[in-house]
């Protein structure tokens, strides 16, 4: 389809001017690459001064820019080609000289990914070191992210903070490796997934056990579902609606619990069972034995092998 004929969505037309009125006054500079976060499914989750930077900008650099010229008309903001530059995984290093060349020339020069933000888990880090290492400025315009989002629903970061893994690696033998690592991680630890991967992770992370884990599927669009279940159980999860294995996903395993008394003495338990039996075994009698919570003693005993 030509991009330069699909016609404008009328139904964002009240949002233009009101971002103009809401970015009224506020400094935008010439110079400077703006880092712009676009919506992760739901075209509503756009800010206001994301659509002031999108007119205003004199260079809009993307992932594809198809995709974002069609993102862009959904909105009623119509730029002609001379203002697009690529800037992907395969170009971000060579494209990024381009972009210095603009800011150099005094341009504002937006940059967005295809969804959510910029730099975690998209293009974008590579461009924004080399654009600071030449000495310009940039600037956040921060908005949708799966990874944040799926945090707020998770219920499971407090004190301890969260580790982002991003997308695991493709390599069954690497990504079984990594899961091995995160079932020994005390704190919440959030992925992502893409779909045709999604059964092949779901069977890895049974290794975690009765640790809980968090599913988030197609966030923010029209068939978003949220689930929190124990890690052994996700198989089964999506194997009981075929349509759960479709779409984007992003998951938290969440926290393992905090050591208590009790977890002290279910620990001297183990060290004992660990002498003598195979790890499951030894977790087993020892859950068994304690009380204690069955996976916060296989981490542990996971730990306690590789050290």
């Amino acid at each position: 389809m030509d991009v330069e004929r699909l016609p404008l969505n009328h139904r964002f037309e009240a949002a233009l001017p009101a971002a103009l009125a809401a970015c009224d006054g506020q400094a935008h500079p010439g110079g400077c690459l703006y880092v712009l976060a676009t919506p992760i499914g739901n075209l509503a989750d756009i800010s206001l001064r994301a659509l002031y930077l999108l007119q205003l900008a004199d260079v809009l650099a993307c992932e594809d820019t198809r995709h974002s010229q069609m993102l862009l008309r959904q909105y009623g903001v119509d730029k002609p080609g001379s203002h697009w530059l690529a800037v992907h995984q395969h170009n971000e290093a060579s494209a990024a000289e381009q972009v210095i060349v603009q800011l150099q020339q005094g341009k504002r020069v937006v940059y967005l990914s295809d969804a959510g933000t910029p730099g975690v888990s998209d293009p974008g880090a590579r461009l924004v070191a080399l654009v600071r290492q030449a000495g310009f400025r940039c600037m956040p315009l921060p908005g949708a992210s799966s990874v944040t989002s799926l945090l707020s629903v998770s219920g499971c970061v407090e004190d301890s903070g969260f580790v982002f893994w991003g997308f695991l690696p493709t390599k069954a033998t690497e990504r079984q490796a990594l899961i091995r690592t995160m079932s020994t991680e005390h704190r919440a630890q959030v992925f992502l997934e893409a779909p045709h991967r999604i059964d092949a992770l779901a069977n890895d992370l049974a290794v975690c056990n009765d640790r809980l884990l968090t599913v988030g599927r197609e966030l923010t669009k029209q068939f978003e579902e949220i689930a929190t279940l124990p890690a052994a159980s996700f198989n089964a999860w999506l194997k009981a609606d075929a349509t759960r294995s479709k779409g984007e996903f992003a998951l938290v395993l969440h926290a393992l619990p905090a050591v208590s008394d009790g977890m002290a003495q279910a620990e001297v338990i183990l060290d004992q069972l660990l002498a003598e039996l195979p790890i499951k075994t030894a977790v087993r009698l020892a859950a068994d034995i304690s009380g204690a919570p069955r996976n916060a003693l296989y981490a542990l005993a996971l730990q306690k092998k590789t050290a």
